[in-house]
């Protein structure tokens, strides 16, 4: 389903013959070229939202597809129209997108990357997705992107967190709102050295996938910046259940800081773990053991319970935020639901309004008109300040969240707090820098 010779801007086209004979090549825009997958007929277009619904990451899943739902009920004019009335754009009108009523099918990812791809395959290929949005699993994204890719539809990023998915597996048609595994170790180190010090020895647990991968690269590089001394790193797989026998050895590693780089079931499970060995209570070096979660959700803190007090992480967004975007947003889903949203449901119900209003200033729903429409978009209004599309590679930039642990929740939602908002310019970095380079951009492909 590839093109090879559709270049970012244009189709290129041979066959245009001069007055000599000679073929030449002409340049077709995107909004020219008809011919891409899954156009849409008819009074209706059909977003793809594959989350996982099973493994460890549902809890996620299942809040990402509330956000998509009530996306979708915005983008069809229904509801209070949430963020539609706080972004900065006003393409958005509440009728569809360009005047199409949006549809949707689901799908479960299963958490595995190979089931993944196949059930997004199935609502391109079946359901005619015009594009596919969702996940919590960096290896699940990069896989589902590159589907996407070589497919011609357009891949939102649900929650994806490795430096890889706009690293070395950025794709053209891929678009990634929430942060990264840089971003977080570039907001949380400071925090950390603030609180215990530039002389600590920290041992590592880390998801054996793209995410853990990065993740523990990109906090053991910035807290060894520090000062910090990495003792030991330990993969753990990520069908993991039980970590007690990946937490004994830290006891006797000499390290007085443990980094989790887990997230969802795994992270609960392993923090659950460490604190029935004591490590909490634990003094090592002549200081107090500490543990730290890079990439935090309200979710994961409800299921690890009192043992998240006093920890701290790093987070995309967080329902507490009193901007008007995410106020309105919180008012929602709400309404909707009766608790608040995750960051999980944040960065998809996002990436739904960015690409249904990318859609409706290009004027085309073909995926090269998206794509030059988010390139370098700069947009405010949906929860997180100022932000970046960045054209090199995909990714938004936007201030980042330091949180830790409540000490005294007033609610089972109200459990995590916001100790720092790292500026935009803190957490930035170029596009070759070496946590992300490999791998190229490429060329949009429209498919069909």
């Amino acid at each position: 389903m590839s093109n090879s010779n559709f270049t970012r801007r244009g189709v290129l086209r041979t066959g245009a013959v001069t007055a000599g004979g000679l073929a030449l090549p002409t340049i077709l825009t995107a909004e020219s070229h008809s011919g891409f997958t899954n156009a849409p007929e008819g009074g209706t277009v059909t977003l793809g939202f594959n989350v996982p619904q099973t493994g460890p990451y549902a809890d996620e899943g299942a809040d990402e597809l509330r956000a998509y739902e009530l996306a979708v009920e915005h983008l069809n004019g229904g509801g209070d129209g949430g963020m539609m009335n706080t972004f900065s754009s006003k393409a958005l009108e509440g009728s569809g997108i360009l005047g199409k009523k949006v549809e949707y099918v689901t799908g479960d990812t299963q958490t595995k990357s190979d089931a993944a791809r196949a059930s997004a395959k199935s609502m391109i290929e079946k359901d005619g997705a015009i594009m596919i949005t969702g996940g919590s699993s960096s290896g699940v994204a990069v896989a589902v992107q590159g589907l996407c890719q070589e497919a011609g539809v357009i891949f939102m990023a649900g929650l994806t967190h490795s430096n890889d998915t706009t690293g070395k597996d950025k794709k053209a048609n891929g678009f990634r709102h929430f942060f990264n595994a840089y971003m977080s170790a570039a907001a949380l180190a400071p925090v950390l050295e603030k609180l215990y010090g530039s002389d600590r020895k920290a041992y590592h647990l880390t998801a054996d996938y793209t995410w853990g991968w990065t993740q523990e690269e990109s906090i053991a590089a910035a807290t060894e910046a520090l000062g910090w001394e990495t003792v030991e790193k330990v993969k753990t797989p990520l069908a993991a259940t039980d970590f007690s026998s990946y937490i004994a050895p830290v006891l006797n590693s000499g390290a007085d800081v443990l980094v989790l780089n887990h997230y969802g079931g795994n992270m609960v499970n392993s923090l659950t773990n460490a604190v029935q060995f004591g490590l909490r209570e634990k003094q090592v070096n002549g200081k107090n053991f500490e543990i730290v979660v890079p990439l935090y959700s309200r979710l994961m803190a409800k299921g690890a319970g009192e043992n998240v007090k006093g920890i701290h992480g790093s987070t995309n967004w967080h329902w507490s935020l009193q901007d008007e975007g995410s106020k309105a947003f919180v008012k929602s889903f709400g309404t909707k639901y009766g608790f608040p949203p995750s960051q999980a449901a944040h960065t998809c119900y996002v990436q739904t309004l960015l690409y249904a209003d990318a859609v409706q200033r290009a004027g085309s729903f073909n995926p090269c008109a998206v794509v030059e429409a988010l390139e370098g978009y700069e947009f405010d209004g949906l929860g997180n300040g100022p932000t970046l599309y960045r054209a090199e590679d995909h990714q938004c930039f936007k201030d980042v969240l330091v949180v830790r642990g409540k000490e005294n929740p007033t609610s089972e939602f109200d459990l995590l707090e916001v100790v720092e908002v790292t500026p935009r310019s803190q957490v930035e970095y170029a596009p070759d820098h070496p946590m992300f380079a490999g791998g190229q951009l490429g060329s949009c492909n429209p498919g069909a």
